[in-house]
C-alpha cells in the first residue's frame, strides 16, 4: 500500500519527535536505505562513530532502532517512514541485510508462539480457586460501598459539594483492596462532578445511579442473562483473558476489512492506554482495540489510522459490544472511499441513545457523522449539519486545526461520545482522510 505523510505522523509519540523525524528525513543522512515487500530499513548518521540501524515491519507496521531513545517509534523510525512516504524510489528493492533478516525471523517466531499458548487451556481448578477468592472480596467491598452510597443520600446531593476529595478517595482505595478497579475509577471520575457546571447534581445523580445498578446487578449475579453477567464483570474490572475469548465457541467473531478510523492515547496512572476505532466495511458496525503500556513500554501500532486491516476480529462479551481483539489479520492495504453508514447529528443521537437503552455504563460511543462544520461558539467548539443539530466538542480539544482542513464546508465526521462531548479523531476532506 502507499503510505502517507499525515499516516506516519498520527504515529508519532510528541511534537518533539515530529519535529525531530521530519529534519531527519533528509537522504543525505541515510547512506543505506533498503526494501523488499515486508520491510524497510536504513542506517542513518548519528553523533557516534556506527550509524542507527532503523528497520520497519510494513505488515503492521512495527519499528526497531538500534538508538538509545525510549520513545516509540523513535525521531530515527519516523524519519525512515517519512521518507518511503516521500521518496520511495530512494528505497533499493534487495534481500534484507542479516540484522533486518533475525529481527523478522523473530518476530514470525513470536506471533507463532502467541497462537500456541492462545490454543492451550488453563488450569480449570486453580482457576475457579482464585475466582472464588476474588469474588469473596469483592462481595465484602460493595457491602461497604452499599452502605456508602446509602449515607450519601440521606445526608443528600449538596454535602457532596463539601467533601474533600479524600472523600472520594477513600472509598475507591476501599474498592482497589476489594479487586473491583472498576468501580475505583467510576469514584475517582465522580470527586470533580459537585465542583463544575451549573447542572452537577443532575450529572452527579445519574453516575451515582449507574453505580449503584452495578452494585445491586452483581450482587444478583447469578440470576442475570448470560450477556449482563459478562457486561457487569467487565464494569466491576475483571478481565478475560485472551485465549480464554479466543477458544469460547460463543464469542461473537466477524471478518472484515477493517477501516481505521481513530486513535487517542490517555494515560491512567503511569499506565498509557490506547483507543483505536475500526469500522467495518461490510457490517457496518464498529469496533475498539484496546492496548496497554506501563510508562515507557511501546504501545501497539500495527493499526494505523488511515489505513483498512483485512482481518478477523472476535469480540469480547457484553450487551453492547465494542471492544474486540484480532485474531488474524492480513497486511494493511489502502484506505478505499468512503463509502460507510455516515449519519446525521438527529440519527447519530438516536443511535447513541438506543445503545444507552441497551448498556446503561456505556462510557464511549463511536459516532460517524456525514456532513459536519466545526465552529466556535460563546460556549466553545461545536460541530453543526445543514440541519441545524449540533454537538459540543471536548474541552481542550484544539479545534482550528479541524476548520482549516474543512475550510468551513460540510466534511465527514468521525469521533468518540461519552454522553456530553464529542472528541473527533478523523475526518475526509475533498475525499482524503486526515487525522484530526
Amino acid at each position: 500500500m502507499k503510505w502517507t505523510v499525515e499516516q506516519v505522523i498520527a504515529l508519532s509519540p510528541d511534537d518533539k519527535s515530529t519535529k525531530n523525524g521530519k529534519s531527519l528525513a533528509n537522504a543525505s543522512k541515510w547512506p543505506t536505505l533498503g526494501t523488499n515487500e515486508q520491510a524497510i530499513w536504513g542506517e542513518c548518521r548519528g553523533s557516534g562513530k556506527k550509524p542507527y540501524r532503523t528497520q520497519i515491519d510494513l505488515s503492521e507496521p512495527a519499528f526497531l532502532c538500534s538508538c538509545p531513545s525510549r520513545k516509540f517509534p523513535c525521531k530515527h523510525s519516523l524519519a525512515l517512514f517519512l521518507l518511503f512516504a516521500n521518496q520511495a524510489d530512494l528505497f533499493t528493492p534487495t534481500d534484507p541485510p542479516d540484522w533486518v533478516q533475525e529481527w523478522l525471523e523473530k518476530r514470525s517466531q513470536t506471533a507463532s508462539r502467541k497462537q500456541t499458548k492462545a490454543k492451550a487451556t488453563a488450569d480449570p481448578e486453580a482457576q475457579a480457586k482464585r475466582m472464588a477468592q476474588r469474588e469473596a472480596k469483592i462481595s465484602a467491598g460493595l457491602a461497604d460501598l452499599d452502605q456508602w452510597l446509602r449515607d450519601l443520600m440521606r445526608q443528600g446531593l449538596a454535602t457532596a459539594q463539601t467533601q474533600p476529595y479524600r472523600f472520594w478517595e477513600n472509598a475507591a482505595a476501599r474498592m482497589v483492596d476489594a479487586q473491583a478497579p472498576g468501580l475505583a475509577r467510576r469514584l475517582r471520575d465522580m470527586a470533580g462532578i459537585p465542583h463544575t457546571g451549573g447542572n452537577w447534581p443532575s450529572r452527579l445523580l445519574a453516575e451515582l445511579g449507574k453505580l449503584y445498578l452495578l452494585v445491586q446487578g452483581y450482587q444478583r449475579l447469578a440470576i442475570l442473562p448470560e450477556a449482563v453477567q459478562a457486561e457487569v464483570r467487565s464494569q466491576m474490572g475483571w478481565t478475560q483473558k485472551q485465549e480464554e475469548l479466543l477458544t469460547n465457541p460463543s464469542s461473537l467473531v466477524l471478518e472484515d476489512t477493517w477501516s481505521v478510523l481513530g486513535k487517542h492515547i490517555t494515560t491512567e496512572d503511569n499506565l498509557n492506554v490506547q483507543c483505536v476505532w475500526l469500522w467495518g466495511c461490510t457490517h457496518q458496525r464498529p469496533a475498539l482495540i484496546l492496548s496497554f503500556g506501563y510508562q515507557n513500554q511501546p504501545l501497539d501500532t500495527s493499526l494505523m489510522p488511515g489505513t483498512a486491516v483485512p482481518a478477523t476480529l472476535v469480540f469480547y462479551p457484553g450487551l453492547y459490544p465494542l471492544r474486540a481483539l484480532v485474531k488474524e489479520r492480513q497486511p494493511s492495504v489502502d484506505l478505499p472511499p468512503p463509502t460507510l453508514s455516515a449519519a446525521t447529528l438527529s440519527a447519530a443521537m438516536t443511535h447513541y441513545g438506543e445503545a444507552i437503552a441497551t448498556n446503561p455504563w456505556l462510557n464511549h460511543c463511536p459516532l460517524l457523522l456525514a456532513a459536519v462544520i466545526p465552529q466556535l461558539s460563546d460556549q466553545g467548539w461545536r460541530v453543526i449539519d445543514p440541519q441545524g443539530d449540533q454537538l459540543p466538542l471536548r474541552p481542550g480539544f484544539d479545534a482550528w486545526p479541524l476548520l482549516a482542513l474543512s475550510g468551513g464546508h460540510p466534511v465527514m465526521l468521525f469521533g468518540e461520545w461519552d454522553g456530553q462531548t464529542l472528541l473527533p479523531l478523523s475526518l475526509w476532506a475533498n475525499n482524503r482522510f486526515m487525522p484530526c
